[in-house]
């Protein structure tokens, strides 16, 4: 036995004393309850790699996630800056893991985690599932740093549903520069803000910018484009800071090169509706990004260990949680730290990595067999800043340019889930290389009903109705003068 490994505890699996999952009336659960029951919690990157590496396994694998997709989220800010659609970078659980016979999906919500009862409740309490083992892969949402006030002005990007917002608020910003009444009013929607210098911020903010420069000034006459102001915003000394030096200084000198105004150790004070404050200095903008900062699911709360304070579990060398280890946290919920002291990136890498572990740990329990210690294998990291800029660190290699570029898309491509995805994706790149083009320009809200109480947007002070879910302090008054405004116009009926 290696020094590093770790005898797993025994553990007695529910086969015949613990009752079987309850069958939902829409959803029959599998009831046999001759197998080790596996319930996994999240379909992304985690969640998928430990299901996938328990696919010849004797064991029954539930996969809950309250989305029906699996997104790869390396691309997501691309579908926020129109470049790809939604269904280029996302596949259906259900169909990853369609011919995986041990294996069933619930679309569900987990609300709470019992590790004395080994059991998790989703869409309510009435609903429950039992468990042998347990991984759980919930992930992380963007934090505010104790101002949870500002995301409804500067949303995050974690989930298809906040790069749908920022899309229709970026593109809805040059639509309103263009109507605007005065040259005030039109600079402060051509004024994009991005709050971040991490790898999301820095491929969002060069975005913004090559979009803004490219091919819309064609299509305005009371506006022109190419006068956007990209701003990205940065507390720390430097961008990207878990690449190398050098590398962040490219990226910085790419980005200006790219028109983005980049500003270093200047925290956010204040996020607005309408401005960003840095202290006293207020930068009118109607369009405000957030990339910085996360804060990990709140079922890492329940698992019965031992958090940070970014909400990460602190488990152990073989990623279980020490009290109870038939439990498993992977991940971005997860602090792992390596030999060197420094934590593992919350990074796809991360993700596929240690939920490939925690299903090898579970065989091992099941088998007998010692644990063993988890170790990272850092296979590089890669950024794009724009068309034709990239940087890339293999260790101390270190790479940036066209050809760094190239090799961004091709690992992008090759990561991408399902043929289909990747041919459309393949396409969507070379129009917009050729004709300087986003292709997927869709301004789109949630459907309201004819009639319906419309509450005006945060983020650009004109109606829409997804405001209505997610600014509930300001519904009631706006939907008062709605009412007023209708009652005073009816809508006519067609004949």
């Amino acid at each position: 036995m290696s020094p590093n490994d770790t005898v797993a505890p025994a553990l007695s699996l529910n086969t015949s004393a613990a009752p079987a999952p309850v069958a939902l009336p829409a959803i029959p659960l599998n009831a046999s309850a001759a197998l080790p029951h596996v319930v996994i919690i999240g379909g992304g990157f985690g969640g998928l790699a430990a299901a996938r590496e328990l696919r010849k396994a004797a064991v029954r694998i539930t996969l809950i996630d309250r989305n029906n997709h699996h997104v790869f989220q390396p691309l997501l800010y691309q579908v926020a800056t129109a470049g790809l659609a939604p269904s280029d970078i996302t596949v259906p659980i259900r169909w990853r893991l369609r011919n995986q016979k041990n294996a069933e999906v619930i679309l569900g919500e987990v609300m709470q985690i019992d590790p004395e009862k080994r059991a998790v409740h989703f869409n309510g309490a009435p609903f429950e599932v039992t468990y042998d083992f347990l991984i759980v892969a919930s992930g992380a949402r963007h934090g505010y740093f104790a101002h949870p006030e500002w995301e409804i002005n500067a949303p995050g990007l974690k989930t298809m549903a906040d790069a749908g917002e920022i899309r229709k608020r970026f593109l809805l910003a040059f639509e309103h520069a263009e109507s605007a009444p005065d040259a005030e009013t039109r600079k402060a929607n051509q004024t994009f803000v991005v709050i971040g210098g991490g790898p999301t911020g820095v491929e969002l903010a060069g975005a913004m910018s090559e979009i803004a420069r490219g091919g819309l000034w064609k299509e305005f006459r009371q506006s022109d484009p190419r006068k956007a102001h990209v701003i990205l915003i940065e507390a720390g000394p430097r961008l990207l800071p878990a690449f190398p030096a050098d590398l962040a200084a490219v990226a910085k000198r790419d980005l200006e090169k790219l028109g983005v105004e980049v500003r270093l150790g200047t925290p956010v004070t204040d996020v607005q509706s309408d401005a960003v404050m840095i202290g006293t200095e207020r930068i009118p903008s109607r369009t405000i990004v957030w990339a910085a900062g996360n804060v990990a699911s709140f079922l890492g709360a329940q698992v019965g260990g031992t958090v940070d304070r970014a909400g990460r579990v602190k488990v152990a060398s073989d990623l279980s949680i020490p009290a109870h280890p038939e439990i498993f946290v992977i991940g971005d919920l997860a602090y792992i730290e390596r030999a060197d002291g420094r934590p593992v990136p919350a990074v796809a890498p991360t993700a596929n990595q240690t939920g490939a572990h925690a299903a090898k740990m579970i065989l091992s329990t099941i088998a007998g067999r010692p644990h063993t210690v988890f170790k990272y294998f850092n296979k590089g990291d890669l950024a794009t800043i724009g068309r034709n800029r990239a940087i890339a660190a293999f260790g101390k290699v270190h790479l940036s340019g066209h050809l760094t570029w190239f090799l961004w898309l091709f690992v992008h491509l090759l990561y991408l889930v399902g043929f289909r995805n990747r041919i459309s994706v393949l396409i969507q790149w070379g129009y917009a290389y050729l004709t300087y083009q986003r292709g997927v320009r869709l301004i789109s809200g949630p459907w309201v009903p004819k009639g319906a109480a419309v509450v005006p947007s945060i983020a650009s002070g004109n109606a829409t109705g997804n405001a209505a879910m997610s600014a509930p302090a300001i519904a009631p008054a706006a939907n008062a003068a709605a009412a007023t405004a209708t009652a005073a116009n009816p809508p006519t009926t067609p004949k």
